[in-house]
């Protein structure tokens, strides 16, 4: 479990600064709308390479240690990384249950070793994924996710580079955009929470990964917009 040592802190160094970090984003989404409970999370980055996954997947299990059943969807239909980070089966995924009308969604679905915690791998890679990503079957399959699960979270492709993330943050509560310290450029920053701002998404924060620490440890920060909402 290489990768799971490297990247999924929340799992194998629960008291880790970067741990406590990402309970204190769960915290902010739980408490960030008292009308309406955030309860399916879209994760993105600005630009590619800059720890969206990483993001996605430790956010999911610190969801599913409180005690929350919690989905996490890898909607990259590009360069999807769930699969690596979990270590699971990337044959069959939402692709699958895209394409098959017939296909039963919890036939492709995965449990790990965290309990509460299920995944959904890409599955097979599409020619059309920002197509097949807006179809009246992904919008029924996103609410049949939330009828089984307290916590759904999607991961999808960059905001800069394709549409797909545009597309998915007009069906989920709350998006997270994430950058990285150092290559993310303010101007970048700035497109791409227009983006999705244009395309009516819920922006709830901004992750920025790699922020220098005199531990020099993995660290993020994270800004939280209070009392946005859309």
């Amino acid at each position: 479990m290489k990768k799971k040592k490297n990247s999924l802190i929340t799992f194998t160094d629960p008291r880790s600064p970067a741990a406590e970090a990402y309970r204190s984003l769960r915290t902010n989404i739980q408490f960030s709308s008292l009308d309406k409970p955030i309860r399916s999370l879209l994760v993105t980055g600005a630009t590619p390479s800059v720890g969206k996954s990483t993001v996605c997947a430790n956010l999911a299990v610190i969801l599913a240690q409180s005690g929350a059943s919690v989905l996490v969807v890898d909607a990259d239909l590009r360069r999807p990384a769930l699969h690596g980070l979990f270590e699971i089966d990337n044959r069959h995924g939402l692709t699958n249950l895209l394409l098959d009308s017939a296909l039963n969604p919890k036939s492709v679905i995965q449990k790990t070793v965290i309990e509460g915690l299920q995944v959904m791998a890409s599955g097979p890679l599409p020619p059309n994924p920002a197509e097949l990503l807006s179809t009246e079957k992904m919008k029924r399959l996103m609410e049949i996710f939330l009828q089984l699960y307290d916590y759904v979270i999607y991961d999808s492709p960059p905001v800069m580079a394709v549409t797909d993330a545009t597309v998915l943050s007009r069906q989920v509560d709350g998006t997270i955009l994430t950058l990285l310290y150092g290559k993310v450029t303010r101007e970048e920053a700035v497109y791409a929470k227009e983006q999705l701002e244009k395309a009516r998404a819920n922006i709830i924060g901004v992750i920025i990964n790699g922020v220098p620490t005199s531990r020099k440890r993995y660290q993020y920060y994270y800004y939280y917009y209070a009392g946005e909402k859309r």
